[in-house]
């Protein structure tokens, strides 16, 4: 006898199939978006022109008499809050993208600030208090010698790759160890902060020939051109300026690809990421590293901008700061962090001169205050009003949406 299931089920089976295949191509995967819309491009270029025409036009040109000079201490402070908002934009990447918290990330700023200090210490030569080739901090402690992993030191171009590759490194292998035993949650919040603490305890020791409690400071050059004057000063405000607006392309580019979908797939369900075929810890891993090496350039910044690196920028509340910025801006909006940064920072330089004995308290409050209330921080905060706004411009869009 012929079987007339299979007869009868493949006539209704195949046209199924055609009916599917000619609504996939009626129904294509949307196309990948622009990088930024011609509204973020626009604010982008003129971010760029004020950073690298206008800021040093009225700093170095404008006199000071005027009311539109940019004074020395204002490009100092500004310069300082653009390496906080790269560290606050990596930040962002771990934990608005990838559902990460790190409460470690003040070590690897410390770690590209300290590999860029060993160089300005270098550059000090015979200048120094001692007269020696040595750093006044190991003539003191009567070193004969550098140590080993001073060796490439005196080199600009190995500091700039040492920048990127100590706390690249350091975080590879800690996130390779971490990620692998699936440790996430509060408990990888907290070696985090282990890792911190104990890397500042490390370097508050004389012996590891970082300078101990006291660090490095009193820079003299840098590529052979004293520190100290305006032009290097606002040479060295451009250079972040442009690095972190590089960076926000970088992020932008990351989270928009099939890499940042996957990112933020595991934030939301690491375990039906790991179903659909995909390994959560090769793209962790990878978003861990890149996030502490612009952490380390962010450091390396810093510190000739600021005049000293010490052991203190490890400490777990520096790092906690970073994580406060992030929730403030609004995470996983890449440009949240970056307000974040500058609310903060800005607020903590008023309040610690006029109110410097309350300024912890501020800070306490406004994080617990931006957790309960403002769960999507200002820039959430600022989006939600102005689509208010377009409502109640808009009542068709209403009509419309409650058809």
């Amino acid at each position: 006898m012929m079987d007339t299931s299979t007869s009868a089920s493949t006539p209704t089976t195949l046209p199924a199939i055609a009916t599917s295949l000619r609504a996939q191509r009626g129904n294509p995967l949307p196309a990948k978006g622009p990088l930024l819309t011609r509204t973020g491009w626009s604010a982008f270029i003129l971010a760029l022109i004020v950073v690298c025409a206008v800021a040093p036009v009225l700093n170095l040109l404008v006199p000071r008499e005027s009311i539109f000079h940019l004074s020395d201490y204002a490009v100092g402070l500004v310069g300082k809050i653009m390496c906080y908002a790269i560290c606050a934009l990596a930040m962002d990447l771990i934990w608005g993208y990838t559902g990460i918290l790190s409460l470690g990330h003040g070590v690897f700023f410390a770690l590209g600030g300290y590999a860029m200090g060993m160089y300005l210490m270098r550059q000090i030569g015979t200048d120094g208090n001692y007269k020696s080739n040595l750093p006044d901090f190991m003539v003191f402690l009567d070193w004969k010698t550098l140590p080993w992993h001073w060796t490439f030191s005196d080199s600009f171009i190995a500091t700039l790759f040492l920048v990127v590759a100590v706390p690249g490194l350091v975080a590879f292998v800690f996130g390779y160890f971490a990620f692998r035993s699936r440790i996430k949650g509060v408990y990888f919040s907290i070696i985090t902060q282990a890792m911190t603490f104990a890397a500042m305890l490390l370097f508050f020791r004389n012996e590891t020939g970082f300078g101990g409690n006291n660090g490095f400071t009193d820079f003299k050059r840098i590529l052979g051109i004293p520190v100290a004057t305006p032009s290097m000063r606002m040479t060295l405000f451009v250079m972040t300026g442009v690095t972190l607006l590089v960076f926000f392309l970088l992020a932008r580019w990351l989270v928009s690809s099939k890499f940042g979908r996957v990112l933020q797939a595991v934030r939301d369900a690491e375990t039906r990421v790991m179903f659909s075929g995909y390994s959560p810890v090769g793209y962790k891993l990878t978003i861990w590293t890149i996030s502490a090496m612009m952490c380390g350039v962010a450091g390396a910044l810093y510190v000739p901008q600021v005049g000293i690196i010490n052991p203190s920028e490890m400490s777990p509340a520096n790092s906690i700061e970073i994580a406060i910025w992030a929730a403030v801006g609004g995470r996983a909006s890449l440009i949240g962090p970056i307000v974040g940064a500058f609310i903060v920072n800005g607020a903590k330089s008023w309040l610690t001169v006029a109110y410097p004995e309350y300024w912890l308290y501020f800070l306490g409050a406004l994080f617990i205050g931006v957790t309960l209330f403002l769960p999507s921080g200002v820039v959430g905060l600022v989006k939600g009003i102005s689509s208010l706004r377009a409502q109640r411009g808009n009542p068709m869009a209403k009509k419309g949406d409650a058809k």
